[in-house]
């Protein structure tokens, strides 16, 4: 497929997203942008972005992408349970954190577990009940996502190294799904990740400072 080819399918695809695409795509980026900005409204309008993914992604054989936002929603409200827990000045009980080496393993570990299972369940579904699905990406983006997700409930920064990593697998995803108006979402959410993740490295930084500040003193 050529250049030409590609931009009359954008075109034609962009013409009949459905009015529920759009609502998820707007919501989502709202919730990214309340998720840069440690604003708790990011798990309601998240919550409106998930639930229309999981029947889209079910629509369209996605069925990771489908297991992806099932898992978003719930995670979602434990997260927002997590973040909206205060100490008695009224201020968030969670902060921003980077991992440890121990944490990372953990999170390559979460990532490997969920890779292995959904691409194994794709490749045994694609040989009746899903022929168009793709195990090796949707699987790749689906992992990647539960362990950002994961992290951004207990706002890890490490977090949004992971979204980038699905932001990426999912652009090319949905295109091939002729979802390009999602396609075009995630190409939005991947610059919002770097912004994200350059936001949270410095927020991380912040709150180690009095903890710095604190030990000097004590020794």
């Amino acid at each position: 497929m050529n250049l030409a080819e590609l931009y009359q399918q954008f075109l034609s695809d962009l013409h009949n997203t459905s009015g529920l695409e759009y609502i998820a795509v707007f919501a989502g980026i709202l919730s990214v942008w309340f998720s840069r900005a440690e604003n708790i409204w990011v798990y309601p309008t998240g919550l409106v972005n998930t639930i229309i993914y999981v029947y889209l992604s079910f629509h369209y054989s996605l069925l990771g992408e489908a297991s992806v936002n099932f898992y978003y929603t719930v995670v979602s409200i434990y997260g927002w349970i997590l973040w909206a827990r205060k100490d008695k000045q009224d201020k968030p009980l969670l902060k921003i954190t980077s991992s440890s080496g121990r944490e990372w393993a953990q999170q390559i570990g979460f990532f490997s577990f969920f890779y292995i299972v959904v691409f194994s369940a794709l490749t045994w579904l694609k040989k009746g009940f899903a022929p168009q699905a793709i195990p090796w990406a949707d699987a790749f983006a689906s992992a990647t996502a539960y362990t950002g997700m994961w992290l951004m409930a207990k706002k890890k920064v490490e977090s949004w190294h992971w979204w980038i990593a699905t932001n990426f697998a999912s652009i090319p995803l949905y295109f091939v799904k002729h979802l390009v108006f999602t396609s075009v979402y995630y190409l939005i959410l991947l610059i919002m990740a770097i912004s994200g993740l350059i936001e949270w490295n410095r927020k991380s930084k912040q709150c180690q400072e009095p903890l710095k500040a604190v030990r000097q003193q004590d020794r």
